[in-house]
């Protein structure tokens, strides 16, 4: 399993974002994507996923082009967005088992109750989303990777509105992930503290 960018670029309107991004994520690979605001981190990320098309370059899995290989790709990855995309009326657990269910996984309330415990929600399983606070949206929305278990993960700011006990949660998370042959590419304004590897790094420019 090999993802690769080739010379991809990026534009806003008239703005160039970023042009001639490139870099081969293997197994057990992890990149962080940097840059500051408005530098196209998210916008790598939707591409990376086949959401949006790059405007020059392309993606490639197993050495063939996203689109070409779209029904084997996004079953082989988890997409995590900035945006918690929690169900205000519906409780955690149910948040939980629909975003898995669109995602083309089924699993049983055990695992569900499991994942939520393990990110630190098992007094909030009940609860509806709009009584969530924005780390627990947060936490949520990352429980789905306990229950995807694809090679690839691609997560847009992955510690926003995490306290430091659920930052080295998720960092554990993913030393699991890639210990295990998994891949991941991250977008994150804070370095990742992971425990047996350094990521290797993608800057994006102002």
């Amino acid at each position: 399993m090999v993802l690769e960018a080739r010379d991809v670029a990026c534009r806003r309107g008239v703005r160039q974002l970023f042009a001639g991004v490139s870099f081969v994520v293997r197994p057990g690979d992890c990149w962080e994507v940097r840059g500051p605001n408005g530098s196209g981190k998210t916008s790598l990320l939707r591409i990376l996923c086949g959401l949006r098309p790059p405007d020059a370059g392309e993606v490639r899995w197993n050495d063939e082009p996203i689109a070409a290989r779209r029904e084997e790709y996004m079953a082989s990855m988890t997409y995590i967005s900035h945006r918690a995309a929690i169900k205000a009326e519906l409780t955690a657990l149910e948040n939980l088992r629909v975003a898995t269910a669109l995602s083309g996984w089924r699993v049983g309330d055990a695992d569900t109750r499991r994942a939520l415990d393990r990110m630190g929600l098992s007094g909030q399983r009940q609860l509806p989303g709009r009584r969530l606070s924005e780390g627990q949206q947060r936490r949520l929305a990352l429980a789905r990777l306990l229950l995807t278990p694809t090679p690839l993960w691609l997560l847009d700011e992955v510690l926003t509105a995490l306290d430091a006990a659920a930052a080295r949660n998720v960092a554990a998370m993913l030393d699991e992930h890639l210990a295990g042959g998994g891949m991941a590419v991250v977008a994150t304004h804070q370095p990742l503290a992971l425990g047996a590897r350094v990521p290797r790094r993608i800057e994006l420019a102002a």
